[in-house]
Protein backbone atom coordinates (compact mmCIF):
# COMPACT_ATOMS: atom_id res chain seq x y z
CA UNK A 1 0.00 0.00 0.00
CA UNK A 2 1.40 3.64 -1.07
CA UNK A 3 0.83 5.93 1.90
CA UNK A 4 -0.01 9.38 1.88
CA UNK A 5 2.24 11.86 4.38
CA UNK A 6 0.57 14.59 5.52
CA UNK A 7 2.54 16.94 7.78
CA UNK A 8 0.95 19.64 9.97
CA UNK A 9 3.24 22.93 11.23
CA UNK A 10 2.20 25.09 14.12
CA UNK A 11 3.83 27.52 16.23
CA UNK A 12 1.75 26.39 19.40
CA UNK A 13 0.14 22.86 20.42
CA UNK A 14 -2.92 24.49 21.30
CA UNK A 15 -3.21 26.69 18.36
CA UNK A 16 -7.04 26.86 17.83
CA UNK A 17 -6.57 27.11 13.89
CA UNK A 18 -4.32 24.09 13.97
CA UNK A 19 -6.34 21.63 16.68
CA UNK A 20 -9.34 22.85 14.46
CA UNK A 21 -7.40 21.81 11.37
CA UNK A 22 -6.41 18.62 12.80
CA UNK A 23 -9.63 17.57 13.59
CA UNK A 24 -11.27 18.29 10.20
CA UNK A 25 -8.16 16.14 8.21
CA UNK A 26 -8.63 12.97 11.05
CA UNK A 27 -12.23 13.26 10.02
CA UNK A 28 -11.94 13.31 6.61
CA UNK A 29 -8.54 11.52 5.90
CA UNK A 30 -8.55 7.45 5.07
CA UNK A 31 -6.32 5.23 6.97
CA UNK A 32 -4.08 5.01 4.71
CA UNK A 33 -2.91 8.70 5.90
CA UNK A 34 0.39 8.69 7.56
CA UNK A 35 -0.84 12.80 9.19
CA UNK A 36 1.83 13.89 11.62
CA UNK A 37 1.13 17.10 13.43
CA UNK A 38 4.46 18.98 14.37
CA UNK A 39 5.15 22.42 16.43
CA UNK A 40 7.66 24.28 15.54
CA UNK A 41 10.20 25.63 18.52
CA UNK A 42 11.34 29.29 18.78
CA UNK A 43 14.84 29.55 19.09
CA UNK A 44 17.03 32.25 19.97
CA UNK A 45 18.65 32.73 16.99
CA UNK A 46 17.29 32.89 13.81
CA UNK A 47 19.83 30.06 11.51
CA UNK A 48 18.98 27.32 14.66
CA UNK A 49 15.40 27.90 13.56
CA UNK A 50 15.82 27.56 10.24
CA UNK A 51 18.33 24.01 10.16
CA UNK A 52 15.56 22.83 13.06
CA UNK A 53 13.09 23.34 10.37
CA UNK A 54 14.92 22.00 7.28
CA UNK A 55 16.20 18.82 9.36
CA UNK A 56 12.15 18.43 9.92
CA UNK A 57 11.08 18.87 5.99
CA UNK A 58 14.00 16.55 5.62
CA UNK A 59 12.95 13.81 8.36
CA UNK A 60 9.44 14.03 7.40
CA UNK A 61 9.70 13.59 3.82
CA UNK A 62 5.73 14.97 3.39
CA UNK A 63 3.66 14.37 -0.18
CA UNK A 64 1.55 17.49 1.52
CA UNK A 65 2.35 20.37 4.08
CA UNK A 66 -0.50 22.50 6.06
CA UNK A 67 1.63 25.59 7.84
CA UNK A 68 -0.53 27.22 10.14
CA UNK A 69 0.64 30.52 10.50
CA UNK A 70 -0.78 34.06 12.08
CA UNK A 71 0.52 37.96 10.93
CA UNK A 72 2.49 37.97 13.69
CA UNK A 73 4.63 34.95 13.41
CA UNK A 74 5.05 35.83 9.43
CA UNK A 75 6.54 39.95 10.98
CA UNK A 76 8.90 38.41 13.41
CA UNK A 77 9.69 35.10 11.26
CA UNK A 78 11.37 36.17 8.31
CA UNK A 79 13.48 32.83 8.60
CA UNK A 80 10.37 30.70 8.17
CA UNK A 81 9.81 32.30 4.83
CA UNK A 82 13.35 30.87 3.55
CA UNK A 83 13.01 27.29 4.69
CA UNK A 84 9.26 27.50 3.10
CA UNK A 85 11.06 28.89 -0.34
CA UNK A 86 13.71 26.15 -0.13
CA UNK A 87 11.50 23.32 0.52
CA UNK A 88 8.07 24.51 -1.83
CA UNK A 89 10.02 23.37 -4.68
CA UNK A 90 9.82 19.52 -3.18
CA UNK A 91 6.55 19.84 -0.90
CA UNK A 92 2.98 21.42 -1.63
CA UNK A 93 2.50 23.48 0.61
CA UNK A 94 -1.07 24.88 1.79
CA UNK A 95 -1.08 27.58 4.06
CA UNK A 96 -3.57 28.53 6.61
CA UNK A 97 -4.52 31.62 8.36
CA UNK A 98 -7.17 32.59 10.47
CA UNK A 99 -6.71 36.51 8.93
CA UNK A 100 -5.90 36.87 5.27
CA UNK A 101 -3.74 39.85 4.80
CA UNK A 102 -3.49 40.29 1.10
CA UNK A 103 0.67 41.91 1.15
CA UNK A 104 1.09 38.63 3.29
CA UNK A 105 -0.56 36.51 1.14
CA UNK A 106 1.33 37.58 -2.16
CA UNK A 107 4.41 37.57 -0.47
CA UNK A 108 3.82 34.09 0.36
CA UNK A 109 2.89 32.44 -3.33
CA UNK A 110 5.87 34.66 -4.31
CA UNK A 111 7.76 32.35 -2.18
CA UNK A 112 6.43 29.14 -3.68
CA UNK A 113 3.06 28.39 -1.21
CA UNK A 114 0.50 26.88 -3.75
CA UNK A 115 -2.39 27.85 -2.06
CA UNK A 116 -4.13 29.38 1.76
CA UNK A 117 -6.92 28.68 3.08
CA UNK A 118 -8.74 31.01 5.96
CA UNK A 119 -11.62 29.61 8.41
CA UNK A 120 -14.24 28.21 8.58
CA UNK A 121 -12.42 25.10 7.58
CA UNK A 122 -14.71 22.67 6.34
CA UNK A 123 -14.13 19.63 4.57
CA UNK A 124 -16.16 20.26 1.41
CA UNK A 125 -13.08 23.30 1.07
CA UNK A 126 -10.12 21.50 2.32
CA UNK A 127 -10.45 18.30 0.39
CA UNK A 128 -10.32 19.56 -3.25
CA UNK A 129 -7.38 21.73 -2.15
CA UNK A 130 -5.52 18.27 -1.11
CA UNK A 131 -6.88 16.37 -4.49
CA UNK A 132 -5.48 19.25 -6.52
CA UNK A 133 -2.17 19.33 -5.76
CA UNK A 134 -1.87 15.85 -4.96
CA UNK A 135 -2.78 15.59 -8.67
CA UNK A 136 0.12 17.53 -9.46
CA UNK A 137 2.55 15.43 -7.52
CA UNK A 138 1.25 11.92 -6.93
CA UNK A 139 -1.66 11.39 -10.03
CA UNK A 140 -1.64 7.79 -9.76
CA UNK A 141 -1.61 7.09 -6.80
CA UNK A 142 -5.39 5.38 -5.03
CA UNK A 143 -5.54 8.12 -2.65
CA UNK A 144 -5.63 10.76 -5.44
CA UNK A 145 -7.96 8.83 -7.26
CA UNK A 146 -10.46 8.42 -4.61
CA UNK A 147 -10.55 12.21 -3.84
CA UNK A 148 -9.94 12.74 -7.63
CA UNK A 149 -13.99 10.85 -7.83
CA UNK A 150 -15.29 12.65 -4.85
CA UNK A 151 -14.39 16.27 -6.42
CA UNK A 152 -15.69 15.19 -9.74
CA UNK A 153 -19.30 14.27 -8.49
CA UNK A 154 -21.45 17.48 -8.04
CA UNK A 155 -20.33 19.31 -5.04
CA UNK A 156 -22.55 19.78 -1.88
CA UNK A 157 -22.65 23.26 -1.87
CA UNK A 158 -24.24 25.63 1.10
CA UNK A 159 -23.61 27.76 4.19
CA UNK A 160 -26.99 27.61 6.03
CA UNK A 161 -27.18 25.88 9.35
CA UNK A 162 -29.96 23.56 8.78
CA UNK A 163 -27.71 22.29 5.39
CA UNK A 164 -24.36 22.24 7.71
CA UNK A 165 -25.84 20.26 10.00
CA UNK A 166 -26.65 17.72 8.32
CA UNK A 167 -23.67 17.45 5.56
CA UNK A 168 -21.30 17.78 8.51
CA UNK A 169 -21.84 14.03 9.57
CA UNK A 170 -20.89 13.01 6.09
CA UNK A 171 -17.23 12.47 7.35
CA UNK A 172 -18.04 10.45 10.45
CA UNK A 173 -20.67 8.43 9.08
CA UNK A 174 -18.29 8.05 6.25
CA UNK A 175 -15.97 5.82 8.29
CA UNK A 176 -18.19 3.20 9.25
CA UNK A 177 -20.26 0.51 7.58
CA UNK A 178 -23.47 1.12 9.25
CA UNK A 179 -26.82 1.86 6.95
CA UNK A 180 -27.76 5.33 6.49
CA UNK A 181 -31.16 6.29 5.55
CA UNK A 182 -31.29 9.90 3.85
CA UNK A 183 -34.58 12.07 3.68
CA UNK A 184 -35.86 14.60 1.61
CA UNK A 185 -37.61 16.34 -0.98
CA UNK A 186 -37.30 15.48 -4.65
CA UNK A 187 -34.17 17.50 -5.68
CA UNK A 188 -32.57 18.02 -2.68
CA UNK A 189 -29.71 15.74 -3.43
CA UNK A 190 -29.51 12.55 -1.61
CA UNK A 191 -27.88 10.61 -4.30
CA UNK A 192 -25.49 13.52 -4.48
CA UNK A 193 -25.12 12.97 -0.46
CA UNK A 194 -24.87 9.07 -0.73
CA UNK A 195 -22.18 9.43 -3.54
CA UNK A 196 -20.06 11.48 -1.09
CA UNK A 197 -20.39 8.76 2.10
CA UNK A 198 -18.98 6.75 -0.18
CA UNK A 199 -16.26 8.78 -1.62
CA UNK A 200 -15.29 9.97 1.67
CA UNK A 201 -14.72 6.36 2.91
CA UNK A 202 -12.67 3.67 2.57
CA UNK A 203 -14.78 2.19 0.23
CA UNK A 204 -14.30 5.25 -2.39
CA UNK A 205 -11.90 3.06 -5.16
CA UNK A 206 -15.01 0.20 -5.54
CA UNK A 207 -18.04 0.96 -7.16
CA UNK A 208 -21.06 3.14 -6.29
CA UNK A 209 -24.20 1.19 -7.69
CA UNK A 210 -27.33 3.27 -7.52
CA UNK A 211 -31.38 1.57 -7.84
CA UNK A 212 -34.41 3.18 -8.43
CA UNK A 213 -36.40 0.94 -6.34
CA UNK A 214 -39.32 3.04 -7.82
CA UNK A 215 -38.35 2.09 -11.74
CA UNK A 216 -37.88 -1.55 -11.23
CA UNK A 217 -40.79 -3.62 -11.52
CA UNK A 218 -42.05 -6.07 -8.42
CA UNK A 219 -41.57 -9.25 -10.01
CA UNK A 220 -38.32 -8.23 -10.93
CA UNK A 221 -36.53 -7.26 -8.29
CA UNK A 222 -35.14 -10.27 -6.65
CA UNK A 223 -33.81 -10.77 -10.22
CA UNK A 224 -31.81 -6.97 -10.60
CA UNK A 225 -30.85 -7.15 -7.08
CA UNK A 226 -29.70 -10.52 -6.63
CA UNK A 227 -29.27 -11.81 -10.27
CA UNK A 228 -29.97 -15.71 -11.57
CA UNK A 229 -27.91 -18.78 -12.91
CA UNK A 230 -28.82 -20.19 -15.88
CA UNK A 231 -31.89 -22.05 -16.52
CA UNK A 232 -33.54 -20.04 -13.52
CA UNK A 233 -36.56 -19.21 -15.91
CA UNK A 234 -37.85 -19.22 -19.17
CA UNK A 235 -35.58 -17.47 -20.96
CA UNK A 236 -32.61 -17.51 -18.79
CA UNK A 237 -30.17 -18.74 -21.06
CA UNK A 238 -27.12 -17.61 -19.32
CA UNK A 239 -26.56 -16.76 -16.31
CA UNK A 240 -26.11 -13.14 -14.54
CA UNK A 241 -25.09 -11.14 -11.51
CA UNK A 242 -26.92 -8.93 -9.77
CA UNK A 243 -26.62 -5.20 -8.78
CA UNK A 244 -25.42 -6.71 -5.27
CA UNK A 245 -23.03 -8.16 -6.85
CA UNK A 246 -21.42 -5.64 -8.89
CA UNK A 247 -21.20 -3.72 -5.91
CA UNK A 248 -19.01 -5.87 -3.62
CA UNK A 249 -16.54 -4.06 -1.92
CA UNK A 250 -18.16 -0.87 -2.70
CA UNK A 251 -21.89 0.87 -1.70
CA UNK A 252 -25.29 -0.22 -3.05
CA UNK A 253 -27.54 2.89 -3.33
CA UNK A 254 -31.18 2.16 -3.07
CA UNK A 255 -33.45 5.24 -4.04
CA UNK A 256 -37.01 5.59 -3.59
CA UNK A 257 -37.33 2.54 -1.10
CA UNK A 258 -41.08 3.19 0.16
CA UNK A 259 -41.37 1.70 -3.83
CA UNK A 260 -40.23 -1.73 -2.73
CA UNK A 261 -43.05 -4.18 -2.61
CA UNK A 262 -44.02 -6.29 0.48
CA UNK A 263 -42.54 -9.27 -1.08
CA UNK A 264 -39.15 -7.18 -1.79
CA UNK A 265 -38.57 -5.86 1.44
CA UNK A 266 -38.82 -9.09 3.39
CA UNK A 267 -36.18 -10.39 1.00
CA UNK A 268 -33.88 -7.06 0.89
CA UNK A 269 -34.58 -7.75 5.36
CA UNK A 270 -33.10 -10.76 4.72
CA UNK A 271 -29.98 -9.64 3.08
CA UNK A 272 -29.11 -7.17 5.65
CA UNK A 273 -29.36 -8.90 8.76
CA UNK A 274 -26.29 -11.49 7.06
CA UNK A 275 -25.32 -9.62 3.70
CA UNK A 276 -25.77 -13.24 2.20
CA UNK A 277 -27.90 -14.07 -0.85
CA UNK A 278 -28.84 -16.67 -3.23
CA UNK A 279 -29.12 -16.06 -7.24
CA UNK A 280 -32.54 -17.79 -8.70
CA UNK A 281 -31.95 -20.88 -9.23
CA UNK A 282 -29.01 -21.18 -7.04
CA UNK A 283 -28.70 -23.37 -4.27
CA UNK A 284 -25.40 -21.52 -3.36
CA UNK A 285 -25.29 -19.08 -0.53
CA UNK A 286 -23.15 -15.91 -1.58
CA UNK A 287 -21.90 -13.74 0.32
CA UNK A 288 -20.51 -10.06 -0.40
CA UNK A 289 -19.12 -6.95 1.76
CA UNK A 290 -21.58 -4.19 0.60
CA UNK A 291 -22.44 -1.15 2.57
CA UNK A 292 -26.45 -0.16 1.72
CA UNK A 293 -27.44 3.65 1.81
CA UNK A 294 -31.25 4.13 1.08
CA UNK A 295 -33.17 7.44 0.46
CA UNK A 296 -36.84 8.23 -0.02
CA UNK A 297 -39.02 11.44 -0.19
CA UNK A 298 -41.77 10.07 1.76
CA UNK A 299 -42.21 10.19 5.50
CA UNK A 300 -41.04 6.52 6.27
CA UNK A 301 -42.74 6.84 9.89
CA UNK A 302 -46.00 7.33 8.66
CA UNK A 303 -45.69 4.72 5.70
CA UNK A 304 -44.77 2.36 9.10
CA UNK A 305 -47.74 3.28 10.61
CA UNK A 306 -49.88 3.13 7.00
CA UNK A 307 -48.56 -0.50 7.03
CA UNK A 308 -46.47 0.44 3.47
CA UNK A 309 -43.10 -0.21 4.99
CA UNK A 310 -42.32 -3.08 7.62
CA UNK A 311 -41.07 -2.04 10.89
CA UNK A 312 -38.32 -4.17 11.25
CA UNK A 313 -37.35 -3.04 7.78
CA UNK A 314 -37.50 0.49 8.87
CA UNK A 315 -35.01 0.42 12.12
CA UNK A 316 -32.75 -1.55 10.38
CA UNK A 317 -32.36 1.14 7.64
CA UNK A 318 -32.29 3.93 9.79
CA UNK A 319 -29.32 3.27 11.84
CA UNK A 320 -27.78 6.71 10.54
CA UNK A 321 -30.55 9.11 9.44
CA UNK A 322 -29.88 12.52 7.60
CA UNK A 323 -32.86 15.06 6.62
CA UNK A 324 -31.92 17.12 3.92
CA UNK A 325 -33.52 20.50 4.51
CA UNK A 326 -35.93 21.98 1.16
CA UNK A 327 -34.04 24.88 -0.66
CA UNK A 328 -37.30 27.24 0.71
CA UNK A 329 -35.74 26.64 4.59
CA UNK A 330 -32.56 27.29 3.31
CA UNK A 331 -32.68 30.51 1.47
CA UNK A 332 -29.20 31.56 2.71
CA UNK A 333 -27.59 28.93 -0.11
CA UNK A 334 -30.07 30.49 -3.17
CA UNK A 335 -27.55 32.71 -4.82
CA UNK A 336 -25.15 30.60 -3.67
CA UNK A 337 -25.97 27.67 -5.87
CA UNK A 338 -27.37 29.80 -8.19
CA UNK A 339 -23.78 31.15 -9.22
CA UNK A 340 -22.28 28.24 -9.06
CA UNK A 341 -24.70 26.77 -11.67
CA UNK A 342 -24.12 30.35 -13.79
CA UNK A 343 -20.36 29.62 -13.86
CA UNK A 344 -20.86 25.95 -14.81
CA UNK A 345 -23.91 26.45 -17.60
CA UNK A 346 -21.77 29.38 -18.85
CA UNK A 347 -18.80 27.35 -19.19
CA UNK A 348 -20.51 24.52 -20.86
CA UNK A 349 -22.47 26.90 -23.70
CA UNK A 350 -19.43 29.15 -23.89
CA UNK A 351 -21.53 32.29 -22.90
CA UNK A 352 -19.82 35.39 -21.60
CA UNK A 353 -22.08 35.72 -18.54
CA UNK A 354 -20.75 36.28 -14.94
CA UNK A 355 -23.74 37.31 -12.66
CA UNK A 356 -27.09 38.07 -12.39
CA UNK A 357 -29.59 41.32 -12.15
CA UNK A 358 -31.14 42.84 -8.88
CA UNK A 359 -34.32 42.02 -10.24
CA UNK A 360 -32.55 38.77 -10.87
CA UNK A 361 -31.84 38.15 -7.49
CA UNK A 362 -35.01 39.03 -6.01
CA UNK A 363 -37.43 36.95 -8.24
CA UNK A 364 -34.85 33.59 -7.31
CA UNK A 365 -35.10 34.96 -3.43
CA UNK A 366 -38.69 34.85 -3.45
CA UNK A 367 -39.41 31.61 -5.27
CA UNK A 368 -40.88 28.91 -3.32
CA UNK A 369 -38.40 26.08 -5.30
CA UNK A 370 -40.95 23.34 -5.15
CA UNK A 371 -38.14 21.66 -7.01
CA UNK A 372 -35.49 22.43 -4.47
CA UNK A 373 -32.08 22.47 -6.09
CA UNK A 374 -32.85 20.42 -9.38
CA UNK A 375 -35.21 22.98 -10.10
CA UNK A 376 -33.06 26.14 -10.05
CA UNK A 377 -30.28 24.38 -11.50
CA UNK A 378 -32.46 23.95 -14.94
CA UNK A 379 -33.70 27.59 -13.88
CA UNK A 380 -30.04 29.14 -14.30
CA UNK A 381 -29.26 26.79 -17.22
CA UNK A 382 -32.44 28.00 -19.33
CA UNK A 383 -31.37 31.63 -18.30
CA UNK A 384 -27.77 31.31 -19.50
CA UNK A 385 -28.48 30.28 -22.81
CA UNK A 386 -30.99 32.48 -23.42
CA UNK A 387 -29.13 35.72 -21.86
CA UNK A 388 -26.41 37.88 -21.93
CA UNK A 389 -24.40 39.37 -19.09
CA UNK A 390 -25.77 39.61 -16.60
CA UNK A 391 -28.89 37.11 -16.29
CA UNK A 392 -31.78 39.92 -16.37
CA UNK A 393 -35.12 38.75 -14.56
CA UNK A 394 -36.67 38.91 -18.28
CA UNK A 395 -34.66 35.92 -18.40
CA UNK A 396 -36.34 34.00 -15.32
CA UNK A 397 -38.89 31.78 -16.41
CA UNK A 398 -40.67 30.62 -13.02
CA UNK A 399 -43.80 29.14 -13.12
CA UNK A 400 -46.72 30.47 -10.70
CA UNK A 401 -46.42 29.02 -7.08
CA UNK A 402 -48.28 26.38 -6.70
CA UNK A 403 -51.42 26.08 -4.07
CA UNK A 404 -50.97 23.37 -2.20
CA UNK A 405 -53.41 22.16 0.51
CA UNK A 406 -52.50 22.21 3.98
CA UNK A 407 -54.77 20.57 6.87
CA UNK A 408 -53.51 23.25 9.65
CA UNK A 409 -56.08 26.09 11.12
CA UNK A 410 -56.03 29.02 8.72
CA UNK A 411 -54.19 31.14 11.67
CA UNK A 412 -51.55 28.50 11.86
CA UNK A 413 -51.25 28.81 8.10
CA UNK A 414 -51.44 32.26 7.67
CA UNK A 415 -48.80 33.12 10.57
CA UNK A 416 -46.72 30.32 8.95
CA UNK A 417 -46.63 31.74 5.53
CA UNK A 418 -46.20 35.32 6.66
CA UNK A 419 -42.97 34.15 8.52
CA UNK A 420 -41.94 32.53 5.38
CA UNK A 421 -42.45 35.46 2.98
CA UNK A 422 -41.05 37.88 5.50
CA UNK A 423 -37.61 36.03 5.32
CA UNK A 424 -37.51 35.32 1.73
CA UNK A 425 -38.15 38.76 0.99
CA UNK A 426 -35.50 40.01 3.69
CA UNK A 427 -32.77 38.14 2.41
CA UNK A 428 -33.72 38.57 -1.24
CA UNK A 429 -33.47 42.30 -0.59
CA UNK A 430 -30.11 41.85 1.28
CA UNK A 431 -28.39 39.70 -1.43
CA UNK A 432 -29.60 42.05 -3.89
CA UNK A 433 -27.58 45.13 -2.69
CA UNK A 434 -24.64 43.03 -1.47
CA UNK A 435 -25.34 42.79 2.36
CA UNK A 436 -25.92 46.81 2.37
CA UNK A 437 -28.82 47.23 5.43
CA UNK A 438 -29.74 50.99 4.10
CA UNK A 439 -30.16 50.33 0.78
CA UNK A 440 -32.29 47.18 1.10
CA UNK A 441 -34.31 49.44 4.07
CA UNK A 442 -34.54 51.88 1.34
CA UNK A 443 -35.74 49.65 -0.94
CA UNK A 444 -38.25 48.16 1.34
CA UNK A 445 -39.79 51.29 2.18
CA UNK A 446 -39.28 50.78 5.83
CA UNK A 447 -36.91 52.83 7.97
CA UNK A 448 -33.35 51.32 8.79
CA UNK A 449 -34.43 50.47 12.56
CA UNK A 450 -37.28 48.47 11.51
CA UNK A 451 -35.29 46.89 8.86
CA UNK A 452 -32.76 45.35 11.67
CA UNK A 453 -35.34 44.39 13.94
CA UNK A 454 -37.10 42.35 11.14
CA UNK A 455 -33.34 41.13 10.28
CA UNK A 456 -33.11 40.02 14.38
CA UNK A 457 -36.37 38.80 14.39
CA UNK A 458 -35.27 35.76 11.34
CA UNK A 459 -31.89 35.32 12.88
CA UNK A 460 -30.33 36.20 9.37
CA UNK A 461 -26.58 36.04 9.78
CA UNK A 462 -25.46 39.15 8.34
CA UNK A 463 -21.63 38.34 7.89
CA UNK A 464 -22.24 35.03 6.30
CA UNK A 465 -24.60 36.82 4.16
CA UNK A 466 -21.99 39.56 2.90
CA UNK A 467 -19.56 36.64 2.37
CA UNK A 468 -22.05 34.89 -0.07
CA UNK A 469 -23.02 38.15 -2.01
CA UNK A 470 -19.81 39.13 -2.56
Amino acid sequence: MAWTRILLLSYDLADELAVELLGVLRSALRQDIQLQHEIIKSCQTASVEDAALAKLFERSHPDLCFLVLSSHSLEQKTELLNVIRDEASKTPIIAVMEEGDPIQMFELLKIGVLDFITPPLTVLDILPRIWRLMEQTHPSREFTQALKKNIESKPLIGQSSAFLTEINKIPLIAQCDANVLISGETGTGKELCARSIHYFSARAASEFVPVNCGAIPNELVENELFGHERGAFTGASTASFGLIHEADGGTLFLDEIDCLSPPAQVKLLRFLQDKEYRPLGSTKACKVNVRVITATNAELKQAVLAGKIRRDLYYRLNVFPIQLPPLRDRQEDILLLARHFLAKFAAKFNKQVNDFSQEAIRSLMLYDWPGNVRELEHTVERAVILSASPVSLTNISLPEDETIASQESFRKAKSKNVMQFEKRYILGLLLAYQGNVTRAAQAAQKDRRSFCQLIRKHEIDMQQLRAVAK
